[in-house]
């Protein structure tokens, strides 16, 4: 979060729609509320809550993407489905965050055909949640895959994908 106020700062001269996509912790949704024109990760309603007094305290609508966590893996957040579920439901009645879609980090593979099971999960979770009259305009994206299987996430119905490592090469982390 540091680091990005400060490259948001810097490039204040900038017209530029920040995307906040790593893990978000409750206590710094007020600092991420009115920098971020998208928030991807999304994975309480507490943070649901905090997002969106914060945002409308600045006079903010970020687009907001559920994150959920269907691989319940101990090294990642998201929330599992009946919990990413109370989310939305909660997000619908949010005053200035708007929900967008929902957002998957499947389990590592190098082989993307071992990780086109979970886009299908997570596109049968949305497809599930408009069957049963979840609006359609808060589920328009599905934000899944990375720079090494996002053509699988694409066949399987992504709208959003994260390739930095592919446009920037590995990021090498300064101590």
């Amino acid at each position: 979060m540091q680091e990005a106020l400060q490259k948001i700062a810097e490039t204040a001269d900038i017209d530029v729609r920040w995307h906040l996509i790593g893990h978000l912790q409750s206590n710094k949704a007020k600092k991420a509320a009115g920098p971020f024109a998208w928030i991807h990760s999304v994975d309480s309603v507490d943070l649901l809550q905090r997002l969106d007094r914060a945002a409308d305290d600045e006079g903010a609508s970020p687009e907001i993407l559920v994150q959920v966590g269907l691989a319940d893996e101990s090294t990642k957040f998201g929330a599992p489905a009946d919990q990413a579920r109370r989310i939305a439901d909660a997000a619908a009645e949010a005053k200035a965050v708007r929900l967008a879609g929902l957002m998957l980090l499947p389990p590592w593979n190098e082989d993307q055909e071992q990780t086109r099971p979970w886009f299908v999960r997570l596109r049968d979770l949305r497809d599930e949640w408009l069957s049963g009259g979840f609006p359609a305009s808060m589920l328009r994206h599905l934000s899944m895959g990375m720079s090494h299987d996002f053509e699988a996430a694409v066949e399987e119905g992504a709208t959003i994908v994260r390739v930095g490592t592919a446009i920037f090469g590995t990021r090498t982390i300064k101590t």
